[in-house]
């Protein structure tokens, strides 16, 4: 009998979206093959605690850790991002060096959403332990979760997207009403106005006239230094496409996002319960095309490995497509927009996990044939 693959499941986090990162987790070890696999819980808890969980997540919990939530939901303010590392050792308290270390484990999964997790820093500490890991590298998770850097290296490879700015929160503190004045004279209204370095469409709001607009880069200030602001496109539908593999990626069906509320943002999609996708997304052919071009296209762009799902806004009068964003551990359980649209593609979850691993491992491999000295 083949050695099982020990595979080392990290989840939870220091951001908004831990709730979401246990569901992404359970859905993980439940469909994981037992024998192929060995799965191994590694638990970061809201204060940035590591701990070795003696059972992983399920479902249910996970689906009352979400339901919790949703009771609360001014609780993702800015103090659910702490700066500094409580403790300073908090990955030696988990009290299994060998873990970091790579001797307890064949490969990484991180199924870890937004900061602290989705944007280089994980990646980073499994890179320096030459782990091999699932997903996106340092840089692409670093671009991934930085909407500002990710716009320029889109800009860069040609890429269609809209017309925004970005803001700093110092020069937005020391002369609101110039930037004001600016941002609505260049880029009209309505306008979208987000947090650079979020996800889950945290801090994000639509704003029609320069009221809202003061109030949307107020709130997105609160969750970060950066801020961005975006010309909105007439009569947008959302549409998702999903991308697997490293330097030969291939795409799935696109998808569309029908929102239960004006536009797709946090409510919408975990407290309202009223938002549906269809999946393919009823485009022409040459629009799928189009969609599935560009999504390999991005990908490839922010030097995407493993997965990512890609985001797009389709003009509702022009049918002209922008890319919006790449979300490199997009929301992960079998009932999220990445899996449904690989299960429409013919690929089940089962077989999407089992491949990620082994590109996980492939791109390990490559890397250990580079040289590292003279």
């Amino acid at each position: 009998m083949a050695k099982k693959i020990r595979v080392g499941v990290i989840y939870g986090g220091r951001s908004g979206e831990h709730e979401v990162s246990l569901a992404s987790a359970a859905a993980v070890f439940k469909n994981l093959d037992p024998a192929r696999y060995d799965a191994i819980p590694i638990r970061i808890e809201k204060d940035g605690t590591w701990t070795l969980p003696s059972r992983p997540p399920v479902l249910q919990a996970a689906a009352d850790a979400i339901a919790a939530a949703k009771a609360q939901p001014r609780e993702l303010a800015p103090q659910a991002y702490p700066v500094a590392h409580p403790g300073g050792d908090a990955l030696i308290t988990i009290d299994a060096q060998s873990v970091v270390s790579g001797r307890a484990v064949d490969v990484m999964f991180p199924v870890l959403h937004g900061p602290y997790g989705e944007d280089g820093t994980v990646q980073g500490l499994l890179e320096l332990a030459n782990i091999p890991y699932v997903g996106a590298g340092v840089l692409a998770s670093a671009v991934g979760m930085d909407k500002a850097a990710m716009k320029l290296v889109f800009a860069a490879r040609g890429l269609p997207q809209v017309d925004y700015e970005v803001l700093l929160k110092k020069d937005w503190q020391r002369d609101q009403r110039a930037l004001l004045t600016h941002v609505a004279t260049r880029l009209g209204f309505p306008l979208f106005v987000k947090p650079a370095n979020l996800g889950s469409s945290v801090g994000i709001s639509k704003a029609k006239h320069a009221t809202e607009l003061k109030a949307a880069i107020d709130l997105a200030a609160e969750f970060d230094r950066k801020i961005i602001v975006e010309a909105a496109v007439p009569n947008a539908r959302e549409i998702e496409c999903a991308v697997l593999g490293n330097d030969e990626p291939e795409a799935s069906v696109p998808g569309e996002i029908i929102s239960a509320r004006e536009f797709y943002d946090y409510e919408a999609k975990y407290l309202d319960g009223g938002s549906t996708e269809r999946i393919p997304a009823p485009i022409t052919e040459a629009q799928a095309a189009e969609v599935r071009t560009l999504s390999v296209a991005a990908f490839k762009a922010i030097d995407g490995a493993g997965m990512a799902r890609v985001d797009f806004l389709l003009a509702g009068d022009s049918g002209i497509l922008y890319l919006n964003e790449v979300n490199t551990i997009p929301g992960f359980t079998t009932i999220s927009m990445y899996a449904k649209l690989w299960a429409a593609s013919g690929v089940p979850y089962s077989t999407v996990l089992d491949r990620l691993i082994e590109l996980a491992i492939e791109r390990h491999a490559e890397k250990q044939q580079l040289r590292t000295s003279m």
